[in-house]
């Protein structure tokens, strides 16, 4: 048994109970492991570990939506105001020591240092075929956490190593960044096998990661790389995915099948728990709807704004929303006691922060409730819908911005089926990129793509309701405060 002791800079560390000189003790000594494929993929399995967070108390998907147009978390008198912490992520006033900002910071960096670690574990056997194949799958796995980290805080440290790892390092330019992760994608994607998984990394998964950094490369480094962001999504095209026919289908509750997912969550309600957004939108009373043994916490909602994107013609429009009456799974009209009337969800929310001067009606009851993603009958407070994070219909859409910002007529094969599936006329090429933002907006609601949307399109600093126009300069998140406390290089 060999016993291998590195230091694991402030900078990196991963959770406040983290050991910085952590002992790693290897059960297989390495001129041995891994004997297989089975076991040098089971080796990777903690590097996907800090994504179950992301939905949650890892903050990404909260920094995604709600600093957005379409999404809000009203104070309803005395509930939902936290210190204002969803309310400054919405009004773009949020600070290096917002909870959802410094969230982030260490999950992200928790899955670049475990794939650095198994790198160097792996690295002395790279000239066996699985091994190599999954040096590749883990340098595009810290590949897909530094996207996150230069999407959402711009320059941060770059660090490849974890032996030699600095403990203080400075920042690197994102640029620089975002030219050595496309590097890397484009050298490890050749490595990679055929393989059909939606939960691990696959050629669907890298070509929609290096997609995604094309698309942005204007915002990360600022040069426009649009004809590679299409060829990038004309490779994931080659791969056999394929649209849903219903518009909900890729998001019930047993969607682990859809071959419109590419790269994928598998939140289970027991055994891989993190999926609770249903808990935070659901009112209290909406456990009579869906039979749920636990009550919701009435809270998130969607702005009216975005709301009325959808025509009623959408069916997207009553499949994520719940508005109007709300009745039982016996479909008896349910009543909130407190308010003394009807659960009735109106999509108008009359200001951010509803105190008593509101009534008990509008502080419990405005803003249409999101159900997109199926809540099964009996649901619990985690959901069992795999959540997506690359799928085939975002790619379709960025295959057509990219073709429109290079002046190219939109010609992708199947785009309009987004359209015509739910209820709406087909664009038959002729398509604005303005469009393409609402359409984007209507079918990626609530899958954490708003954000980076609407910076790319130039419209995240604009004012909209409740929000005044905010400074270029929150097109990012500040580095955390207790970062910066554990390496002040980083205040530079």
């Amino acid at each position: 048994m060999k016993r291998v002791i590195y230091t694991i800079g402030l900078l990196l560390a991963i959770t406040a109970c983290t050991d910085l000189n952590d002992e790693l003790t290897d059960k297989i000594p390495f001129d041995k492991f891994p004997e297989n494929e089975e076991q040098a993929a089971l080796m990777i399995v903690p590097v996907y570990k800090p994504m179950q967070d992301f939905l949650d108390n890892g903050g990404w998907w909260f920094c995604q939506e709600l600093s957005s147009d379409e999404m809000v978390c009203p104070t309803r008198h005395t509930d939902w105001d936290d210190g204002g912490k969803w309310r400054v992520l919405y009004q773009h006033t949020w600070d290096n020591k917002t909870e959802a900002i410094t969230a982030m910071w260490s999950r992200f960096y928790k899955g670049i240092v475990e794939a650095n670690r198994l790198i160097e574990i792996f690295e002395p056997n790279i000239a066996e075929p699985a091994v190599a194949t999954n040096v590749a799958k883990l340098k595009i796995l810290r590949a897909y956490y530094y996207y996150l980290l230069i999407d959402n805080y711009g320059s941060v440290p770059y660090v490849t190593s974890f032996s030699n790892a600095d403990p203080q390092p400075s920042k690197t330019d994102r640029a620089i960044i975002y030219q050595s992760i496309v590097n890397e994608l484009n050298e490890s994607i050749p490595h990679l096998t055929s393989s059909s998984s939606k939960t691990a990394v696959s050629k669907g998964m890298a070509f929609s990661l290096l997609a995604k950094l094309y698309l942005n490369a204007q915002v990360y480094a600022n040069v426009a790389r649009w004809d590679s962001a299409e060829m990038a999504c004309d490779s994931v095209m080659a791969l056999g995915y394929s649209l849903e026919s219903d518009p909900l289908a890729p998001f019930v509750t047993n969607n682990s099948a859809s071959p419109e997912n590419i790269f994928v969550i598998p939140y289970d309600e027991d055994t891989y728990k993190g999926f609770n957004l249903h808990m935070r939108t659901l009112h209290y009373n909406s456990n009579l709807t869906y039979d749920m043994p636990v009550g919701p916490w009435n809270g998130f909602a969607v702005t009216e704004q975005h709301y009325n994107t959808y025509t009623s013609l959408d069916k997207r429009k009553a499949g994520y929303f719940m508005v109007g009456q709300q009745y039982t799974s016996a479909n008896q009209p349910i009543s909130d006691a407190v308010a003394g009337s009807p659960l009735t969800f109106s999509p108008t929310i009359p200001a951010l922060v509803m105190d008593a001067t509101y009534t008990l009606q509008q502080i419990r009851m405005s803003g249409a409730r999101i159900k997109k993603f199926e809540i099964k009958k009996g649901a619990k407070d985690n959901l069992s819908n795999d959540f997506p994070i690359f799928r085939y219909a975002d790619i379709l859409l960025m295959k057509a911005e990219a073709q429109l910002r290079q002046s190219k007529a939109v010609n992708v094969t199947d785009l309009d089926v987004i359209r015509t599936r739910a209820g709406l006329a087909a664009w038959n090429g002729s398509v604005t990129l303005d469009e393409i933002l609402v359409e984007r907006g209507r079918e990626l609601f609530w899958e954490a793509h708003r954000r980076q949307d609407l910076i790319r399109f130039g419209k995240f600093n604009q004012a909209w309701w409740e929000k005044t126009a905010s400074d270029v300069s929150r097109q990012t998140f500040p580095i955390p405060q207790w970062v910066i406390d554990s390496n002040p290089n980083l205040a530079k």
